[in-house]
């Protein structure tokens, strides 16, 4: 199967020929399964991408995992190996695909802004509306997913420059306030992060919406002008060349037009950050994969032969579960890798720009569509 619009085709494979495969342990996403099933059945099935397979695909999948008895790696793997079938993803021009990682960031806030807690956490505006083929103004790209309703008339939402310039103060919007205005950029990047608040007590943000203008790297932007060698690119690297150019920071930042809002989530600290797949993420298993042709809850076989430091040396082969998205992550073999909470997880998120191969595992009943 193929799709030329996407640049892509799926190439069957075998499970013997999947390298790494029989050293993995995927027996820790057995009960994300459950909980996707959860919520495609109380809920709503997840939105369908253009490579067409859908939560009625999925379901058979899901329902299995449910009454399997899993005791060790191996029943695990038997499982994936008894009901799916797995499918190389192969770009147009044979490049490789590409992943990095993301992580959920722990930041100091305060509930009220003083001299140093000036930089907010926005909650989702009421004047901000979803925008589809429907309702979106001729003006505005067929990217923009959102937009500003008023007196009936829609059109661009203010972007990141207007916003950290005022345009929605005194609207009452503010979840907390940071210290920093680079850590809510790079919250905004994550789309989750974890509060402490100066009492001690934590809290948890999380993706609401975005103004709907498109997302623009700050790490390309550095490197195309000489700022920082193409070769030493890491969040890392980018947030100490923005600390030792403080007078540089609001320049940088705006180029990336893209604003995020969020939400307060309920869930419990001990579970990872919910995303936009409505289950909680598992540091290391989850993957943020482009929505507009995949479909949340399928799991992918990821390998990089270069990508160690996350794996104790040995090259990352493991099995995930497609349960995020996000703005730069765009086409059909790329993938971002969820690392967990806090600075150790950034440390280890924050290096990842690594070439992978992607395999998708696809439940027997659909398979047949795609062999």
């Amino acid at each position: 199967m193929s799709d030329e619009r996407e640049g892509f085709a799926l190439q069957a494979t075998s499970f013997d020929d999947l390298k790494g495969w029989r050293d993995d342990d995927p027996s820790s996403l057995f009960e994300t399964m459950e909980a996707c099933c959860r919520y495609i059945e109380d809920t709503k099935p997840y939105r369908t991408g253009a490579l067409g397979l859908t939560a009625q695909d999925l379901l058979p999948l899901l329902h299995a995992a449910h009454g399997a008895k899993v005791t060790s790696a191996a029943d695990a793997r038997t499982f994936f190996e008894t009901h799916c079938r797995p499918f190389r993803i192969r770009r147009t021009g044979g490049a490789p695909g590409f992943v990095t990682a993301f992580y959920e960031p722990e930041i100091a806030v305060s509930a009220t802004p003083d001299e140093e807690y000036r930089h907010p956490f926005y909650r989702r505006p009421e004047d901000l509306v979803d925008l589809d083929d429907t309702n979106r103004p001729v003006q505005l790209e067929s990217g923009y997913v959102f937009g500003r309703s008023r007196d009936g008339v829609i059109d661009a939402y203010p972007d990141r420059r207007e916003i950290d310039q005022g345009a929605l103060a005194g609207l009452g919007l503010e979840i907390a306030w940071a210290k920093s205005k680079v850590d809510v950029f790079f919250v905004h990047v994550q789309g989750a992060a974890r509060l402490r608040y100066r009492d001690g007590s934590l809290g948890r943000i999380t993706y609401a919406a975005k103004a709907g203008h498109p997302f623009s790297a700050i790490g390309k932007l550095l490197i195309e002008r000489g700022d920082i060698e193409r070769s030493a690119i890491s969040m890392q690297s980018i947030r100490a060349w923005l600390a030792d150019h403080p007078d540089k920071v609001d320049e940088v930042l705006w180029h990336n037009r893209s604003y995020i809002f969020f939400r307060e989530a309920e869930a419990g600290l001990d579970d990872g950050p919910i995303a936009a797949a409505k289950v909680p993420l598992i540091p290391g298993r989850s993957l943020a994969v482009d929505r507009l042709i995949h479909t949340f809850g399928f799991p992918f076989f990821i390998r990089s032969e270069d990508l160690r430091h996350l794996d104790g040396g040995k090259p990352f082969e493991r099995l995930m579960l497609a349960l995020d998205t996000g703005s730069a992550i765009v086409g059909p073999a790329r993938g971002d890798i969820f690392t967990g909470s806090g600075d150790l997880a950034g440390e280890l998120a924050g290096t990842v720009r690594h070439d992978a191969d992607f395999t998708i595992l696809i439940p027997q009943a659909a398979a047949a569509r795609f062999a």
